[in-house]
């Protein structure tokens, strides 16, 4: 499309080299051999930020616009309110949504291979935690319904120790037999703590009165929930793999000694902040910018004499997940985030708005640390909060 918006052609184009290909040569065709700068001049609409095609797009130097579908469908009903949807026309939408609204839109941040190696390894491995989170919840409801005790005896299902004494005695009789030297062993291999004590509040558990289900369907139930242990042990395993290759990709970045430096920060944590912010330079205009996107910011909406401020619910689910938790974890570290957040609460603001609150300005000093380059420092970042406590 010209910037007039009469249409210059129109394609399906295949995935992989075969289609950028195609896509460079029609944009070539349209530019002529005069133009020096053919880069330069194109704009391209997309309804994502990531992937090869997006890679491909940055890499030959075009302005690329992650759209975000929420805003493409607004748009959609912009231009028609058939509801009529189709490939052609949403290809139409976005190039003209890009020739109009272009200084409305968010270009692509190209960021770093290390960033994106950071993203890889740091999702992947909340995703296996997020996983581990669900499988942990289908032996509990298994174990319910045919070996109450467990429950009583095991207060987390995924620990290393519930996990091999589950595995060796899956129903109420074989776990009924496992004697103290059993069960101390595997609190033994789990590192935990009173191994005499808790060993026998375990043995007891096991061996109390309980309803019982008919032999075959218990059997039926044993064998499931033996593969659901096996499923757990190795979800484990795979989560502490690649929680040493977070911190592997996330020490070699630029960044990571400024990220580590703020309160509640470590390394998986950092990680999963950088993987989500990214460390393009030019993609946060500012301190507030950034804070819209973490989502963390309220937001405003008036009308007439009504005026409400609310907290955002579209965002992004890994990146506030990180930011709350830091919140919560500076607190204990942070004199100054105690502080902000108990005035916050003096107020009258609710535990999660005011956790949010103090999250929304850790999100700033961060931004001022990473355009400064310099690590955080408490006195700074919470002087003028601390001038105004002291006036």
């Amino acid at each position: 499309m010209d910037a007039t918006g009469r249409t210059l052609a129109r394609a399906r184009l295949p995935e992989g080299v075969a289609g950028i290909a195609r896509l460079h040569a029609m944009i070539g065709a349209q530019l002529g051999d005069d133009v020096e700068d053919a880069a330069g001049l194109v704009k391209v609409g997309i309804e994502t930020d990531r992937g090869l095609w997006v890679a491909a797009l940055v890499a030959a130097g075009y302005e690329v616009f992650a759209v975000n579908p929420l805003q493409a469908a607004r748009y959609r009903d912009r231009l028609g309110v058939s509801g009529a949807k189709s490939d052609a026309a949403d290809a139409h939408m976005l190039a003209d949504m890009v020739r109009t609204d272009a200084h409305q839109l968010r270009p692509v941040a190209a960021d770093s291979a290390e960033a994106e190696a950071v993203k890889v390894v740091a999702r992947m491995h909340k995703t296996l935690i997020w996983e581990r989170t669900r499988a942990t919840q289908r032996p509990r409801h298994a174990l319910r319904d045919y070996f109450p005790a467990a429950l009583v005896a095991f207060d987390d299902l995924d620990a290393a120790d519930a996990l091999e004494l589950l595995a060796k005695a899956p129903d109420p009789d074989h776990a009924a037999r496992l004697s103290l030297a059993q069960i101390s062993a595997a609190l033994k291999r789990a590192r935990r703590r009173d191994i005499p004590t808790k060993a026998a509040a375990i043995q007891a558990a096991l061996r109390s009165e309980q309803l019982r289900q008919p032999a075959v369907v218990t059997t039926a139930y044993a064998a499931s929930v033996r593969a659901l242990i096996a499923v757990l042990s190795t979800l484990n395993e795979q989560v502490s793999a690649l929680q040493g290759q977070v911190e592997a990709h996330f020490g070699q970045h630029p960044d990571a000694e400024i990220i580590l430096s703020q309160p509640g920060l470590g390394a998986v944590l950092g990680a999963r902040v950088l993987a989500e912010f990214g460390d393009a330079k030019q993609r946060y205009a500012s301190a507030k910018a950034r804070k819209n996107y973490a989502a963390t910011s309220p937001v405003t909406r008036a009308s007439g004499k009504r005026k409400v401020v609310a907290a955002r619910f579209v965002h992004n689910d890994r990146l506030i997940d990180a930011l709350m938790t830091q919140a919560f974890a500076a607190l204990r570290v942070s004199p100054g985030a105690r502080a902000y957040y108990d005035r916050q609460r003096a107020r009258g603001a609710t535990y999660n708005a005011a956790l949010r609150q103090l999250a929304n300005r850790l999100v700033g000093i961060l931004h001022g640390c990473l355009r400064t380059g310099r690590l955080y420092d408490e006195a700074t970042a919470w002087s003028h909060h601390l001038t105004e406590a002291a006036a």
